[in-house]
């Protein structure tokens, strides 16, 4: 499960949420502003990131547009049944309101319908939400059905399936953790510019603690995995068998794509013809990190675009000039 911490109900998470509409199906907060970030002084000073799931967009949106006009960008004269299908058939089904004023902090939230989370989790429809569950979050309203917490873990393992068949045969904790925390940054056409290059680094390294306990379980349970958990490293065993094993487990989406991909010749190879030929010796990491780069890069670019509308351009200009001021300072610093 996504990391979880017990949180007093006066925190500022929690008067947070009280501000919004009360239908919630689940509710984190995520990012520089929440956790240590390497080369982050004072996290107070961060916005902080909020996604909260909704099961009815349009109901929720309608509330919150009369609750915190203010919050919303021009999109909110167009109504709330606009706003909601705005939000759930573009980009990656999220619809952001960002540099949002909250005591002596700044906030963005973005909102998502449980359904659309949902299948992000199971088959990596976008990778957008999906992929920072597989990093550390604070869970502020911890999901309402089994459903939801099931899709959760599901999207865990598939990130441990998916890093194991990136790897070597040997490889720190670091490593896979940073393998499975740029699964949703790579291909990410911010992390080109707009975004500090060693942002996955700056993730992992102070938060390698917090990492373990996330994937614990799932990593102990792997039959292909040895795990020495004194010296920090792993050795997997590298055969048709794993890879194989390890393919058929992957999301629906990330299978498409590497069925699309092996038949661009042409030929109408079926999924477990593929994933045979993989297994056997089809450069099985190449193709597997280049179908996971294909679905983030489509998402981000789309989801980037449909911020502009949801911030306005005012706010677009000053978050896009903040990103870019630290990806500066970093590369300052290396």
């Amino acid at each position: 499960m996504a990391l979880q911490t017990k949180l007093a109900a006066s925190s500022i998470y929690n008067r947070v949420l009280r501000q919004l509409p009360g239908e919630l199906s689940m509710a984190f907060a995520y990012g520089s502003g929440v956790f240590e970030q390497k080369g982050q002084e004072d996290r107070s000073k961060n916005m902080l990131d909020f996604i909260v799931a909704v099961d009815n967009p349009l109901a929720w949106h309608k509330e919150n547009i009369k609750q915190n006009s203010k919050h919303y960008s021009f999109l909110k004269f167009m109504g709330p049944r606009f706003t909601a299908h705005f939000q759930e058939q573009y980009g990656a089904g999220v619809y952001f309101n960002t540099l949002v004023p909250f005591e002596n902090r700044l906030i963005k939230y973005g909102v998502i319908s449980t359904y659309r989370l949902i299948t992000d989790l199971l088959d990596w429809d976008t990778l957008y939400v999906s992929g920072r569950l597989h990093k550390p979050v604070l869970m502020i309203q911890e999901p309402e059905t089994y459903e939801l917490t099931a899709a959760i873990q599901t999207n865990l393992n598939s990130a441990v399936h998916t890093a194991l068949l990136i790897l070597p045969d040997v490889f720190t904790e670091e490593q896979l953790f940073h393998t499975i925390s740029n699964l949703s940054y790579s291909g990410d056409f911010r992390m080109i510019i707009g975004e500090d290059k060693k942002k996955v680094e700056n993730i992992v390294k102070p938060n390698m603690e917090r990492f373990r306990q996330m994937y614990e379980s799932i990593l102990d349970s792997q039959e292909h995995l040895h795990w020495n958990k004194s010296q920090g490293n792993f050795e997997q065993y590298l055969s048709r068998v794993s890879q194989f094993h390890h393919l058929n487990l992957l999301p629906k989406t990330l299978l498409m794509r590497l069925v699309s991909h092996h038949n661009r010749d042409g030929r109408n190879r079926d999924t477990e013809e593929v994933i045979r030929s993989l297994a056997y010796g089809g450069n099985c990491s190449e193709n597997v990190s280049s179908g996971v780069s294909s679905i983030v890069q489509k998402s981000s670019i789309l989801q980037s675009s449909k911020t502009i509308l949801t911030a306005g351009l005012l706010k677009s200009v000053r978050y896009g000039f903040s990103k870019l001021m630290k990806m500066y300072k970093s590369t300052q610093n290396t």
